[in-house]
């Protein structure tokens, strides 16, 4: 009989003990550091390679001299058999000085980064003291300004502003007194900042237009008791409520359209504004040259003053006493040293990745490289993994955020991915085409009668391409495309 704890569990059970094997798959620091290292784009990557320059004293920018072999390269025998072995703590030195990581001979020329311009939270405060604010309107300024989404919009609550004031400033207030100094934040530069509502915002902006301009007046009414009217189109309906005609009604919205409704987009930051290109192609001789661009990236190499450092050490006699500071030392060494040569290793293998993806890319977009836009194939993540047997996320990790200059432009690396459509041929098209088709035939489109997504279907069938209504649809909201009724206009004859 099966003897019984106290809590009347057996106690066989209590003792009873598993084993299992079981195999699990982890990443090294070294591939943790070259996966990160692939995701970055060529201005961020320049930033972190001055990080780790920074960081690792053993780490430093070489130059092209440095390519050659250290002077104090010949070494005695003897001093590598005393107590300080130098071998344990630099294994094969003789390869570290040359240790880089390669930068294309003809990116040599260092460009001067762009300094970026001023956010829109910094653009606010510094109109902030403009307004002669007193202590407390300031606080609830700046409460303003850091509540304001990206898009230029406060859509916090008022009564939670007031709330977050009174907990951490220990001041009460009134939502008054909240919505005074909001007031004048929304006709700070850009006009309309931090409004609540797209209504709001363009009622603040009209606000500020000369009452005398041409459809002011009305203009000011749409907004303020027929908006929602305005945002669906039903022109008809608002001529009807204010009883105008269509004149009246065209100069009115031409002044609505003036306005900005999204003014977080005022002020544009270094990496909205520039696009620095990760790859430079060009065809030379009937053949497609591809670099890396790497105009800002240093030469990396391990410190000549810290190698010089190490080998003094180990032919010092005076180290042979000094067993713990020389565990230390070497400990510390050998740490930096290991970070340093992963580092570079990573630099050097991203440049490799990234080089073989976008080969397989101009070769299975040959046509577009030679031709332009109007010749995408369809291609997908799969297809280059495959070519050049790596994984598909590998692959995503370098397409994603990666800009190519060639000669038709600048794109993104994204842009060479894409669906296929079959045509009445049997030949198969990048969606992209069929996006563009698309967009030729809404610019093109009477504005007072515009194309709905069955007749652009209908029309693409007429080109031969076999597509469904609701794929046009899908592509129209991918291009950021209202639906036609949102597309007509009123066209004066």
């Amino acid at each position: 009989m099966a003897s019984v704890t106290k809590l009347g569990i057996p106690l066989q059970n209590m003792l009873n003990l598993n084993q299992e094997l079981r195999l699990q798959q982890k990443l090294s620091p070294q591939q943790i550091q070259y996966i990160k290292l692939l995701q970055l784009p060529t201005l961020a990557l320049e930033q972190r390679i001055q990080q780790e320059l920074e960081k690792n004293p053993l780490l430093e920018e070489g130059g092209l001299d440095d390519l050659t072999s250290h002077p104090n390269e010949e070494s005695d025998e003897s001093n590598n058999e005393e107590e300080f072995d130098l071998e344990d703590l630099l294994p094969d030195i003789d390869d570290l000085y040359g240790y880089k990581a390669r930068v294309e001979d003809q990116q040599q020329d260092r460009e001067i980064p762009i300094v970026a311009a001023e956010s829109m939270t910094d653009h606010l405060r510094n109109q902030k003291g403009y307004l002669s604010l007193d202590r407390r309107d300031t606080l609830i300024a700046e409460q303003i300004i850091g509540s304001i989404d990206e898009d230029g919009y406060l859509r916090r609550e008022i009564a939670s502003i007031v709330d977050d004031i009174a907990f951490n400033y220990r001041e009460e207030l009134s939502e008054k007194d909240v919505l005074r100094v909001l007031h004048h934040i929304q006709r700070l530069d850009p006009l309309g900042i931090a409004a609540r509502s797209v209504q709001e915002c363009l009622l603040i902006q009209l606000e500020s237009i000369p009452e005398h301009t041409p459809g002011h007046e009305i203009a000011t009414q749409v907004v303020s008791k027929l908006f929602s009217a305005f945002s669906r189109r039903h022109y008809d309906r608002i001529k009807d409520r204010l009883n105008i005609d269509d004149v009246a009604l065209k100069s009115a919205i031409d002044l609505i359209q003036s306005c900005n409704p999204k003014p977080g987009e005022g002020v544009i930051t270094l990496q909205e504004n520039y696009v620095i290109p990760d790859f430079l192609i060009r065809k030379a001789n009937g053949s497609f040259v591809i670099q890396l661009n790497a105009g800002n990236f240093p030469t990396l190499t391990i410190s000549k003053s810290y190698r010089e450092m190490i080998e003094n050490m180990s032919s010092d006699k005076k180290f042979e006493s000094a067993e713990a500071a020389d565990s230390k030392t070497r400990q510390f060494l050998r740490s930096k040293i290991e970070s340093a040569k992963w580092f570079i290793d990573a630099v050097e293998q991203r440049r490799k990745t990234m080089l073989s993806v976008m080969r397989e890319i101009v070769s299975f977009q040959e046509a577009f490289f030679t031709y332009g836009e109007g010749h995408l194939r369809p291609l997908i993540l799969k297809d280059i993994a495959t070519r050049i047997g790596m994984d598909i996320s590998t692959v995503s990790r370098v397409v994603n955020g990666k800009y190519v200059h060639c000669d038709f432009g600048v794109y993104e690396l994204k842009y060479f991915f894409s669906e296929g459509v079959k045509t009445d041929a049997g030949i198969t098209v990048s969606n992209k085409e069929v996006k563009s088709i698309i967009t030729s035939m809404i610019e093109e489109e009477d504005k007072t009668d515009p194309l709905t997504d069955q007749v652009v279907t209908a029309k693409l069938k007429e080109q031969g391409y076999r597509i469904a209504r609701r794929t046009v649809s899908k592509y129209r909201r991918q291009l950021e495309i209202p639906v036609a009724r949102l597309r007509r206009e009123i066209v004066l004859s």
